[in-house]
């Protein structure tokens, strides 16, 4: 609609195997079809960043398992980086307990001293994408899941370091 003048508008079609009979049951194709590349990301998550067919466990309930597993940490790796981008500032202690995000700020200000409220959830996640190779370059946009999730390898060992050298 509304194409330029001397401009060809775009006729977009959309092939499904669902009956659409009506404009609505069109409209709900479509918003399905919208979630496409977030059920991609969650899958290239799982397969690469949870590594889930490399599992050689010899037995389906174990597999089974092992994926109930891998799939909540998928989804929240996604989740992740939809509400750093989204919702960017949200307090981050939604999804980092407090010993993860004292530990982040820490490492990327080198101040041991933390601040006493959480960063955001956009600033957390840039930390740990920060671990895992992202740059943060001007141009660079938001950490993906694949920067998040290897960044997230190391946030264990560090937050374990982190509460011995509180302990003590």
């Amino acid at each position: 609609e509304d194409a330029p003048e001397g401009a060809e508008p775009i006729a977009w079609t959309l092939l499904t195997t669902m009956a659409v009979g009506s404009f609505e049951q069109a409209c709900e194709k479509v918003a399905w079809y919208t979630q496409r590349w977030g059920i991609e990301v969650f899958h290239r998550t799982l397969k690469s960043g949870c590594r889930i067919e490399e599992r050689r466990l010899g037995h389906g309930d174990r597999l089974e398992a092992c994926l109930a597993i891998a799939m909540v940490v998928a989804w929240r790796i996604y989740h992740m980086v939809k509400l750093g981008r989204e919702v960017p500032d949200l307090p981050c202690d939604i999804f980092y307990e407090k010993d993860e995000w004292q530990v982040l700020v820490a490492h990327s200000t080198q101040n041991p001293i933390p601040p006493a409220q959480p960063p955001t959830i956009r600033e957390a996640n840039r930390m740990v994408a920060k671990l895992g190779g992202f740059l943060g370059r001007k141009g660079d946009g938001e950490p993906g899941a694949q920067t998040l999730w290897r960044g997230l390898q190391y946030l264990p060992a560090m937050t374990d370091v982190w509460r011995l050298m509180a302990s003590g």
